[in-house]
């Protein structure tokens, strides 16, 4: 496709090397971080711009992304005083890679249509690694119109972006593979743990069952260093109970049931007490061997 102007809004883990892939491939885009010396470091890497503020970064864009922590962190960019929505321009398209609650996206979505502007609700997974690899999933929710328009560029980082319905429904998908993760990990954790107390080889016995039934991306990409009691290597603990909370929130209002979420969401919150806030979500193994090292059998 043609060159984009763009702006980028949010370099953390995710949005550093996503933004980092639409410069390489070509695009003019403006940049802006609420800790400035990582925006300062993003650009001595990538050719682009540096914005002050969201306005000025959503000023000149025809499409503008953001990609930041919850639901608090975005209405702050989008609705601040110099937030995005006081600088973006009529036909501009606004895509938002966050993880958030989908009451939020429909708000957002009236917004842009207020003002004239596109919304595309566009949560990733894959994590940090997906994200320098250009290999994400992305789960899209609004008009196909706009979904077509930003196909090519979601392209640059994504090796799957699907449309899942109108506003919303790209945070209600994300939801759903939240839900499908927590139980993974739960139930790899377990699996390992009961093999170490068994008297396997952990490390073996996942070498045969990977072959079946049992595989999975978390038990190929994670058991290593599950075992090795290495947990810095993805989606910190914080953020995937800051998900479930609005998996479960959701829940409640059209009569799921989540017993095994809702179950794993408290195994999270005992790996925070362990001080594992900032580990990756494979840390629940982390939960099981303390609790084997300490003769205790916590359930929560």
């Amino acid at each position: 496709m043609a060159a984009a102007r763009i702006a980028f809004i949010g370099l953390g883990v995710m949005g550093y090397p996503m933004a980092g892939w639409l410069s390489s491939k070509g695009h003019s885009i403006t940049v802006y971080n609420r800790t400035g010396e990582v925006a300062e470091r993003w650009i001595s890497q990538h050719s682009g711009d540096l914005a002050q503020t969201p306005q000025q970064a959503a000023a000149a864009a025809d499409i503008i992304f953001t990609c930041v922590g919850n639901d608090n962190d975005l209405s702050e960019v989008l609705m601040g005083e110099q937030g995005v929505m006081a600088g973006i321009k009529q036909g501009a398209l606004l895509v938002d890679h966050t993880t958030t609650s989908a009451e939020l996206a429909k708000q957002i979505d009236v917004a842009c249509r207020a003002a004239n502007c596109g919304f595309v609700d566009a949560p990733v997974s894959g994590g940090q690694q997906g994200a320098e690899n250009g290999q994400l999933t992305v789960m899209c929710g609004g008009d196909p119109e706009h979904f077509a328009e930003v196909q090519p560029l979601l392209a640059c980082y994504a090796k799957e972006a699907q449309l899942m319905g109108p506003s919303g429904s790209g945070q209600l998908c994300k939801m759903v593979n939240q839900i499908c993760i927590a139980g993974l990990v739960q139930g790899l954790a377990e699996g390992l743990n009961f093999a170490q107390r068994a008297g396997l080889d952990a490390h073996q016995v996942i070498q045969v069952i990977s072959k079946g039934a049992a595989q999975s991306w978390q038990m190929e990409n994670r058991h290593k260093t599950m075992l090795a009691g290495e947990y810095d290597h993805g989606f910190a603990v914080e953020w995937m109970r800051k998900d479930l909370s609005y998996a479960l929130a959701e829940a409640k209002t059209n009569g799921a049931e989540l017993p095994v979420t809702e179950l794993v969401d408290q195994y999270y919150a005992q790996v925070q007490e362990l001080g594992g806030n900032r580990w990756d979500t494979s840390s629940l193994l982390a939960r099981l061997v303390a609790q084997n090292n300490t003769g205790t059998d916590n359930k929560g």
